[in-house]
């Protein structure tokens, strides 16, 4: 019979046992890619950017700019003119001579806010965002600017005065470390976006088309960080009928009722919508009459119309136009009219690989960045840069937002002030260094 060996030679022997395992996991993890950090110093002048951003939204906040409000553009086109210019940009006002002028355009609309940074290097970028907003002068005073923990809160907060407030600090970011790798660094900010950009649609596609990447600064969601890729056309569809008016107790058969015309048309139009393509077609308005006992002499209507594609714009007017030859009361008089408010932002090669290049950068400060690449249902100005251009066009590089267009909840979320400005200092500078992939 063998003698037991000692214990502390059995301990030995276990963890000589253990080496070539330990070695192998040693190696295993060696074999791991080291995860990114953040660059500096952008990502600490992001950090340190937060308190003036949050002074910055309380100025613009502060200032009434209603889409019709010309006094209150007028205000905070001067303030981002001036912030802009002591960025060092060639900073100036822009008014709006090419209008394409829609049912609700104002005779005047707000100018422009445009102003340009030199650099050394050969890359063109531009940063879009809009100035106005939906809310009527006044409300301001029920609403004024709040921070409530880490939530600030205001008229316009969301869309999209926090986009302006992230061009203005993240060009104070780049300014700070003397960044001036791109040819030239573009901003953009208009007064009418609220109306379907009548006045600047025209500046944003002739100058989206001169650009390497146009980077549009609409608010992303509270439920996440994400950029968009798409966003959807916008149209409008006015629906007339001329018919002839008749007393409606005792000769409604003199009469030529555009009610009931209106109504047959609206009916043979309510399968437009086309679930396969996106494209949605709603009637939403209508009006007739004048009295009870009048037949009606004319009737109108108004549809809601977005598309995911251009093309279906085309194939949507013909549509419209063969639908109102088919009648139902004769010697009535149809007319049908078509806006194409906004055009679809569709993705492309090039904007789905410089998204993948965002989410990298994300990964960099420990964040997840989503990418939607079709549309929600709403439209922006990032659609009219991308009009004429075969580069990439990324949307939502604003905060997290929430709550636009409501009047008692608007805000967006602070904690993604620094996120936020990291991110579109980094794209703009690797976008300007050829560091993307593309």
């Amino acid at each position: 019979m063998h003698a037991a060996p000692h214990p502390a030679l059995r301990t030995r022997l276990a963890r000589l046992a253990l080496l070539p395992a330990a070695l192998a996991l040693a190696g295993a993890i060696c074999a791991l890619p080291a995860q990114a950090e953040p660059v500096q110093p952008a990502f600490q002048l992001a950090q340190q950017e937060k308190p003036a951003l949050i002074d910055t939204l309380k100025d613009l906040v502060s200032i009434e700019s209603g889409s019709k409000d010309i006094e209150g553009l007028d205000r905070i086109a001067n303030l981002l003119r001036d912030r802009l210019a002591a960025l060092g940009g060639d900073a100036k006002l822009v008014e709006p001579t090419e209008i394409y002028r829609m049912e609700d355009t104002p005779a005047k609309v707000g100018k422009m806010v445009m102003a340009q940074f030199k650099g050394t290097g050969q890359r063109k970028i531009m940063l879009i965002a809009h100035m106005d907003t939906v809310y009527l002068r006044g409300m301001l005073a029920q609403q004024p600017f709040r921070v409530d923990g880490d939530r600030a809160y205001g008229l316009g907060i969301a869309d999209d005065k926090n986009g302006v407030a992230v061009i203005l600090h993240t060009v104070a970011i780049l300014q700070k470390m003397k960044f001036k790798d791109y040819g030239t660094l573009t901003v953009l900010i208009n007064g009418d976006e609220e109306i379907s950009s009548p006045g600047a649609r025209a500046t944003l596609t002739k100058l989206g088309a001169e650009q390497d990447a146009v980077f549009s600064c609409e608010a992303s969601r509270v439920t996440g960080d994400r950029l968009s890729l798409a966003t959807s056309g916008i149209g409008a569809i006015s629906l007339k009928v001329d018919g002839k008016s008749s007393h409606a107790g005792s000769s409604p058969e003199l009469g030529r009722n555009a009610l009931y015309e209106l109504s047959h048309q609206i009916l043979q139009m309510r399968d437009l919508s086309n679930p396969d393509t996106g494209l949605k077609v709603n009637w939403t308005l209508s009006h007739a009459g004048t009295n009870r006992n009048v037949i009606p002499a004319v009737a109108t209507a108004q549809a809601d119309v977005r598309v995911l594609r251009t093309a279906d714009y085309d194939s949507l007017e013909r549509t419209l136009q063969e639908r109102i030859q088919k009648k139902l009361i004769p010697d009535t008089k149809v007319e049908v009219k078509f806006e194409r408010r906004r055009p679809p932002l569709e993705a492309t090669p090039a904007s789905r690989a410089l998204a993948v290049h965002a989410q990298g950068i994300y990964a960099e400060i420990g964040e997840k960045l989503a990418v939607y690449d079709t549309a929600e249902g709403g439209g922006t100005d990032a659609a009219f840069a991308a009009a004429a251009t075969k580069a990439p066009v990324i949307e939502r590089f604003g905060l997290r937002g929430f709550g636009a267009h409501s009047n008692d909840a608007e805000y967006v979320d602070l904690n993604s002030v620094t996120p936020r400005l990291y991110l579109l200092t980094r794209m703009i500078m690797d976008v300007s260094q050829d560091k993307t992939g593309k």
